[in-house]
C-alpha cells in the first residue's frame, strides 16, 4: 500500500510541530482504512467519532511512539482499541468471539486462508462473472456486516485493505494462528453465501 507520505521519522516531526498540512496529508491517505476497522468494530453511525477519539489518543501518545511497528500500523492498533472500547460503551451486553488459538485444514483453502478452487456448483460463470452481479455484490456485503466483529475487521484489513498477516495482527491484537481461524471462518462464510446464491439465486 503506497500513501505517498514521508517517511515514519519525517512525519512525526511534522504531526508532533502540530503541522497542519502533514495531518490533513495523513487523514486523506488513512481516512479509507480507519473508517473501514471502526464501522466494523463499531458501526457506521458512529465510525467518524472513533476516527477523531482515535487522532485525540494518537496525538497526545505520538512522543512515545517506539517505533516496533510502523506508524501506520500503531494507529490502527489505537484505532482499533478506542472502536472497541466504544462498542462496550454503546452496548449493554457485548460478547467478544472466542478464537481457539488453531488451525484446522480445509481443502477449499491453501496455507494462508486463501481459496484454492471454485466450488463445483458454479457452472459456466466464473466466480468473477458472478461477483458483477448487483444482487450477489450486495448479498455478500449483508452477510460480511452481519460477522463478528474481528472476523469482518481481518476480512476488511486483508482483502479490502491489503495489509500483511502480521499487521493484521498488531492492529487486532491477536496470534497469527487467530487471525488465520478468523479469516478462515469469514471467507468460508462467504463462499457458503455464493454457493447458496448460486444454486438457490437467492441471498
Amino acid at each position: 500500500m503506497s500513501d505517498k507520505l514521508p517517511a515514519d521519522d519525517q512525519l512525526i516531526k511534522q504531526l508532533l510541530n502540530q503541522d497542519s498540512s502533514a495531518f490533513q496529508q495523513v487523514m486523506d491517505a488513512w481516512y479509507g482504512s480507519m473508517y473501514y476497522v471502526a464501522s466494523s468494530i463499531t458501526s457506521d453511525a458512529i465510525a467518524d467519532e472513533v476516527i477523531q477519539e482515535t487522532w485525540i489518543s494518537v496525538l497526545k501518545s505520538l512522543p512515545k511512539f517506539e517505533g516496533r511497528s510502523s506508524l501506520k500500523s500503531w494507529v490502527m492498533r489505537i484505532l482499533a482499541n478506542e472502536a472497541k472500547t466504544r462498542r462496550r460503551k454503546e452496548s449493554r451486553n457485548v460478547s467478544l468471539e472466542q478464537i481457539e488459538d488453531s488451525w484446522s485444514t480445509d481443502p477449499r483453502f491453501d496455507s494462508v486462508g486463501h481459496w484454492q478452487t471454485t466450488t463445483s456448483s458454479w457452472h459456466a460463470d466464473s466466480p468473477d462473472q458472478l461477483m458483477q452481479a448487483d444482487e450477489l455484490k450486495n448479498c455478500i456485503q449483508k452477510h460480511i456486516d452481519l460477522l463478528p466483529e474481528k472476523q469482518k475487521a481481518a476480512l476488511m484489513l486483508r482483502e479490502t485493505e491489503s495489509y500483511e498477516l502480521d499487521e493484521i495482527c498488531n492492529i487486532l491484537e491477536v496470534t497469527s494462528s487467530n487471525v488465520r481461524v478468523l479469516l478462515h471462518r469469514a471467507r468460508d462464510k462467504v463462499l457458503q453465501v455464493i454457493d447458496r446464491f448460486e444454486r438457490e439465486g437467492k441471498c
